[in-house]
């Protein structure tokens, strides 16, 4: 029997498994690793946050995935062999015919001088429950939300922070002036100036302010230092920089980006039945910047390999490719929201829109959830 390595059980390690239970059943061995027990999409920090909903109501545990007969381990992946598509788990040598990387993207707050002693990282959820608590108890004051480094997940996750917090923060009466600063020139770069405009422009119909071009050095006790300045703050909530594991680092996957680098529309690695998917991959789109980092991607991207995988196994030419089509969906409140979508991989330029905002649009968010979560766990 074939068997198929999984590291990661987020996104696209779960959409592979379940694909090649889908196209093999009983005739693959599939197992993956993760050092979570559970799933859960990333935007239930966001609601998490301002206190609209919990996030253990839409986490998932991963064991459920033996339904379909997937074997599940939790544990930490404490090497990587591509040559030999295998890994060290728990001190146990797991080898399998195909190999799929996705271990996602590191936080890295240590980067940031101060960040750990002075800011909530929002995009931990294990600091959630403290970042939560602290706007809870925030009564008046300066709230700066910072990017502290790219590329980062979910591109339109800070903003919709900002404006999630404003709405919570109107409706209890209590009176805050807001900032979210970034080191790029524009808020969400991949759609072009007239688009970021409407975003930047709702923010500011907010009252909260936007710092483009603000990279952060270090944060002292009540102020973030950039090169030719400082924000005080009362309360920061932090977006740390992100890196790929160690552990794919020196298997020697990375090249000098920092992040594997695989075939755009294969999702295959330099090494023959290892493919790579998921946050922890660059992808350059035609235009030359690197894919975004999202959900919907590395699902796309983990269907992508597992397909392709089933093909060779049987015997079949894999044609299977990744088009990079999708999006991320920015709430903006008050039961509304927008969406950054289109297809990235359109040549010679991405094709991508900003929608306007809608209640259809928040309605799709929470269904996107809940299709996932159905569909993947009963």
């Amino acid at each position: 029997m074939k068997k198929v390595l999984i590291l990661g059980g987020g996104f696209g390690g779960i959409a592979a498994a379940h694909r090649l239970k889908q196209e093999l059943g009983a005739e693959v061995d599939v197992t993956l690793v993760d050092k979570r027990n559970y799933f859960m999409v990333g935007f239930r920090k966001s609601w998490a946050l301002v206190g609209e909903a919990p996030m253990e109501q839409g986490q998932r545990s991963l064991n459920d995935l033996t339904k379909i007969g997937v074997k599940v381990i939790q544990d930490t992946v404490s090497s990587i062999d591509p040559k030999t598509r295998s890994a060290e788990v728990n001190g146990q040598r797991l080898e399998a015919d195909a190999l799929v990387v996705a271990l996602g993207a590191d936080l890295m707050p240590q980067a940031i001088r101060g960040f750990k002693e002075h800011a909530y990282n929002v995009y931990d959820s294990n600091d959630i429950p403290r970042a939560a608590q602290a706007l809870k108890d925030f009564k008046e004051g300066r709230i700066l939300i910072g990017i502290f480094g790219v590329p980062y997940k979910c591109s339109p996750a800070p903003f919709e922070m900002a404006l999630l917090i404003d709405a919570s923060l109107k409706a209890r009466g209590v009176r805050a002036s807001i900032k979210v600063f970034t080191p790029q020139p524009m808020s969400i770069p991949i759609l072009g100036q007239e688009s970021c405009n409407t975003i930047e422009g709702r923010l500011s119909e907010k009252g909260i302010d936007f710092l483009p071009n603000h990279k952060a050095t270090s944060i002292e006790d009540g102020e973030v230092v950039f090169p030719d300045d400082r924000e005080s703050f009362d309360l920061l909530f932090g977006v740390p920089p992100h890196t790929a594991p160690a552990v794919v680092k020196e298997s020697g996957l990375t090249d000098n980006t920092g992040w594997v680098t695989v075939n755009a529309k294969t999702l295959e690695t330099a090494y023959p039945g290892v493919y790579a998917i998921g946050d922890v991959v660059q992808i350059a789109m035609p235009n030359g910047k690197p894919l975004p980092k999202a959900g919907v991607f590395a699902e796309g991207m983990g269907e992508t390999a597992a397909a392709r995988i089933a093909a060779q196994f049987k015997g079949e030419k894999a044609e299977a490719t990744f088009k990079g089509e999708g999006g991320c969906y920015l709430e903006v409140g008050a039961g509304q929201a927008m969406m950054v979508t289109g297809h990235f991989m359109t040549e010679p330029e991405p094709q991508v829109t900003l929608t306007e905002a809608t209640a259809q649009y928040m309605a799709e968010k929470r269904a996107f959830e809940t299709d996932r979560l159905k569909k993947w766990f009963g």
